[in-house]
């Protein structure tokens, strides 16, 4: 059984429902493995609990928008 799983920041509803379908259609697409068969997760993270370059992500995403304007 093929096991899907995404790492994220915070989603909508919506955005993890049309993740979850078009992942598993192209996986099944790609495999050739019935979509029935997929299980995915999705697991947010808090931009707190994550980090690039030494820095929480929340406060990379602050300095990109100040830089922005």
């Amino acid at each position: 059984m093929p096991y899907i799983t995404v790492e994220s920041g915070a989603l909508s509803d919506e955005q993890k429902e049309e993740l979850i379908k078009r992942l598993t259609e192209i996986s099944s697409e790609i495999m050739q493995v019935p979509q029935e068969f997929f299980v995915t997760t999705i697991k947010e993270v808090s931009d707190k609990n994550f980090g690039i370059g030494g820095k929480t992500i929340d406060k990379v995403k602050k300095e990109y928008m100040e830089k922005q304007q």
